[in-house]
Order: structure tokens, then C-alpha cells, then sequence
């Protein structure tokens, strides 16, 4: 199996020596070196770039740059999302935003998760799992959220809060780690 199937499956893989993942991620760093170097009102040079990263087009998708992403191919945006600037999402494995989410400055994705033990770090694994935001979910600035979380419809997300754990649809979430403060419904 090859690092990128391990990669997609979820399994452990070397994420730092495997040259078909490091050409990937290259290829995925210049296009957004590229789309942040374009003028904010040049939509069709963007789209086109976006287009290529993301192997789709976006339908009404706000994107600002900053951008930065590592293979592109693994993010769905839905309809009528805004990204504001300084925007990182590390997409090893799938990052799904929804419906009309807004996202504030500087808000890390993060689907990668490391071993803990020293040797196995050092050798480059790395495990990938999901990050599903549903649709509605309004995310402050500064936000981090962690693998394999999902944040349900209608949620908030505090500024500078750190998402380790799912947050159930139409909840507040706030701190380091998030915790529910409240039901918004």
C-alpha cells in the first residue's frame, strides 16, 4: 500500500520522506503561493488557481489571502462560505466546511496528528482523520480545531478557542480546550 492510501485510509504514514506526498504538497504550495499573490480583484485569475488546487469550483466561496493549504484536493467548501485571512488548512485528510459557514482570521484546520513516542515521530508518521464543520457554523478568529472533530449545524465557535472534541449542532463553544457554554436553541 502506498503512503498516500495509508494516508487516505486513515493509518499511520510517512508524511515527511515519501516523494509522491512531497510533490503533492509543493505543487499545493505554489498554487497558493500564486493565489495569494494575486490581486484581491482579479476573480477570474483567483478562480482559475482555486480551481486547480481544489479540483473544483467552489460555489460563492469568499477566500482571503493568506491562504495556505497541503494537497488542496482534500477540501470541499458549500455554498456562500467566507474564509477570512491567515487561514491554514492542513489537509491530509478530508476537511468538509459546510453551507454558508463564516470563518474568521487566522484559524488553523488540522487533520494531522503525530505519534507521541520519539522514534516514531523522528522516522515522519503521521495519522490523518476528518474535520467536518455543517453547515450555518459561524468560527471566530484564532480558532484551532483538531482531527476528526466535527462541529454541528448552527454552532458558534469563540475566538481563540481550541477545538479538541465534536461540538453538538446549535452550541456556543468557548476556550482552550472548547467546552459547550451554552445551546443556542
Amino acid at each position: 500500500m502506498s503512503e498516500e492510501e495509508k494516508m487516505n485510509q486513515g493509518e499511520w504514514y510517512d508524511a515527511n520522506y515519501d516523494a509522491v506526498l512531497i510533490k503533492k504538497r509543493e505543487k499545493a504550495m505554489d498554487l497558493c503561493f500564486i493565489y495569494n499573490q494575486i490581486k484581491p480583484s482579479d476573480l477570474q485569475q483567483r478562480n482559475k488557481i482555486l480551481y486547480e488546487l481544489l479540483g473544483y469550483e467552489p460555489q460563492n466561496l469568499t477566500l482571503l489571502s493568506p491562504f495556505m493549504c497541503d494537497y488542496g484536493q482534500h477540501i470541499r467548501f458549500g455554498k456562500d462560505v467566507f474564509v477570512n485571512i491567515n487561514s491554514y488548512f492542513m489537509d491530509g485528510a478530508e476537511i468538509v466546511i459546510g453551507d454558508h459557514v463564516f470563518i474568521g482570521p487566522s484559524c488553523g484546520f488540522y487533520t494531522a496528528m503525530h505519534p507521541l513516542d520519539a522514534s516514531s515521530r523522528n522516522q515522519g508518521l503521521e495519522k490523518a482523520l476528518p474535520i467536518h464543520i455543517e453547515d450555518d457554523v459561524w468560527i471566530g478568529a484564532n480558532v484551532v480545531i483538531l482531527p476528526g472533530v466535527t462541529i454541528g449545524k448552527g454552532s458558534v465557535i469563540a475566538a481563540g478557542s481550541v477545538i479538541t472534541h465534536d461540538v453538538e449542532a446549535y452550541s456556543l463553544a468557548a476556550g482552550v480546550p472548547a467546552k459547550i457554554k451554552k445551546k443556542l436553541l
